[in-house]
């Protein structure tokens, strides 16, 4: 089997997660739509509120915790595939 490389997946995870994050926190900010899914992602994510710099913090902790468990996630799928 072939390995995975954990830094690249992690940083996929991260980009992926942190940019649907930022997109839904600025649908929260601009309408009404997503107002229970942003109270979820408040009590989630320190610092968001719907604004468009509370969608930036959840855009970046987004892309933190998606990156750090991507890297797991790919650390330990390489460890068992040996």
């Amino acid at each position: 089997m072939q390995k995975i490389d954990a830094r690249a997946f992690g940083l996929a995870c991260g980009v992926l997660w942190g940019s649907g994050m930022l997109i839904m926190g600025l649908i929260d900010a601009a309408s009404t739509w997503g107002d229970e899914w942003g109270r979820v992602a408040a009590s989630v994510y320190l610092g968001y509120t719907p604004t468009i710099l509370g969608s930036i913090i959840l855009g970046i902790w987004g892309f933190v915790t998606a990156g750090i468990w991507g890297l797991i996630l790919a650390k330990l799928y390489n460890k068992f595939t040996k």
